[in-house]
């Protein structure tokens, strides 16, 4: 790991993220709460779909110290002394990670999740981790930043297109039913 990265990643670890919340970096402990904020996405977005169990299983093998976690917290609550605990339960997360620009070969960040609980939007959060996300992308030397974004989800699209991002590829898919003889 370069230093600049370690420095940025150190500078992190409780920063002010906007006035009034706190960004501080998530460890391994915090895997169940992860995993919770993927499964409220999931549901917000296919409500139809009543287990989303299978999710932990991503978490579990996707989540390490090169994929990190921010968590967003009350600034009154979450202090650089004091860890997240069940009584301070974050109100937004960005995990990050990595991938390959498949047409020219680069490892790039990837943004695996954004999430900000719904009593919380219209207030910056998301915009401010989209900054932070592409502030730890460049630390690292990165020269570009991806995500997925389900085509559904319309506040995240207007989001994305109002900081810049542009679709670069689609991704398609066609349920299979089984055979019959």
């Amino acid at each position: 790991m370069n230093f600049s990265l370690v420095r940025f990643e150190l500078k992190s670890v409780s920063s002010q993220l906007l006035v009034g919340y706190k960004l501080q970096i998530g460890s391994r402990r915090q895997r169940a709460t992860l995993v919770k904020f993927i499964q409220l996405s999931y549901q917000e977005l296919f409500p139809e779909q009543d287990d989303f169990s299978h999710l932990a299983e991503t978490v579990e093998k996707y989540f390490s110290q090169e994929t990190p976690l921010w968590l967003v917290n009350k600034a009154e609550v979450a202090t650089s002394e004091l860890p997240f605990s069940s009584l301070t339960q974050p109100l937004a997360c960005l995990w990050m990670g990595n991938a390959i620009d498949q047409v020219q070969g680069n490892r790039h960040a990837h943004i695996f999740l954004l999430y900000v609980m719904p009593e919380y939007r219209r207030q910056g959060i998301g915009s401010a981790l989209m900054r932070h996300a592409e502030e730890w992308a460049r630390a690292r030397g990165d020269r570009q930043l991806g995500l997925q974004v389900f085509q559904n989800n319309q506040p995240a699209l207007n989001l994305y297109h109002q900081l810049g991002y542009q679709t670069q590829s689609l991704w398609m898919v066609k349920n299979l039913s089984p055979q019959s003889n």
